[in-house]
């Protein structure tokens, strides 16, 4: 009975030890949802469509900031920390994951980190950091890779100016 108890226990720490989310692993689900995303579309038309994405522009205190104008509407948790400025990091159509991030965020690198809903395609944005005039959120933006141990994947980051 005790061996079975021995066999038992070192199973479950090693299953309970094994179950660790790292940004290499993020990153695999990432690159794994780009190539489902990208089939059927050849690389040349699909690095097109990420260059229309990337062209909203606006040159802020001499610096070119990608800026785009929505409507989007907080979430329960930020309805009172969201600014009209937002630097957004990441963007997902499962609430699970931006939350997931925003936690991360919060926990692993110390920002205010919060959600927001909206856009053409109905996705939940996680902002780093919201803020209430555009040259200081420009400024955090062209400074977040000093600030921000995680990788943030292209077209991200950017300016969110909430309608």
């Amino acid at each position: 009975m005790r061996h079975y108890f021995m066999i038992l226990l070192v199973a479950v720490v090693a299953v309970m030890t094994s179950c660790h989310s790292t940004e290499a692993n993020y990153k695999a689900a990432y690159d794994k949802a780009m190539e489902k995303h990208q089939d059927g579309v050849g690389k040349e038309t699909f690095d097109r469509i990420q260059a229309e994405a990337r062209k909203y522009t606006t040159v802020i205190n001499g610096d070119s900031v990608r800026l785009l104008r929505m409507p989007a509407n907080v979430t329960l948790d930020s309805a009172s920390v969201a600014k009209h400025y937002n630097v957004i990091v990441a963007s997902f159509k499962q609430q699970f994951n931006a939350q997931t991030m925003r936690d991360r965020l919060r926990k692993e690198e110390g920002f205010p980190s919060y959600l927001l809903f909206g856009g053409p395609d109905r996705k939940y944005f996680v902002v780093v950091k919201g803020f209430d005039e555009v040259d200081v959120a420009a400024a955090f933006l062209k400074s977040l890779p000093t600030h921000m141990k995680m990788q943030v994947l292209e077209p991200i980051p950017w300016i969110l100016e909430r309608l």
